[in-house]
């Protein structure tokens, strides 16, 4: 579990990746960012799209562009909204945390409250494909 401080500065990077969001649909913005085990902090920030099956959510992009940079391990996860609302990531992003970031906190900030799970508590019964198979 993450201090206060790492927790607080965490989800200060996810609330600036909100700003980046691009959301000229649905105006719906995230803002999320990962903590690598070295210290890295890589942001992400819902990209949407006219085909509404290409876009992206927040978390996975910070996720992916950790793996694409070279991290392997994620030890936390900030996802923060528009105020006054507390988001928990989507299906989709809890199923892609169980597979890159499997022993990350998920740290949710919105409507004056903070939520701190675990990647297992938010997704008990993921679906497992073994490699290779």
């Amino acid at each position: 579990m993450l201090d206060t401080e790492a927790a607080d500065s965490l989800i200060a990077a996810a609330h600036r990746a909100r700003q980046r969001a691009y959301a000229p649909y649905s105006g719906f913005t995230v803002g999320a960012a990962v903590l690598c085990a070295d210290g890295s902090v890589l942001p992400g920030c819902n990209i949407e799209n006219g085909a509404l099956g290409a876009t992206v959510c927040a978390e996975r992009v910070a996720m992916f562009s950790a793996i694409a940079a070279g991290h392997q391990e994620i030890v936390a996860i900030a996802v923060v909204g528009a105020p006054g609302r507390l988001l928990t990531p989507c299906g989709v992003c809890r199923q892609v945390m169980r597979e890159l970031a499997p022993d990350a906190d998920v740290i949710m900030e919105g409507g004056g409250e903070r939520l701190v799970m675990s990647v297992a508590e938010l997704l008990p019964a993921p679906f497992e494909l073994q490699p290779g198979t």
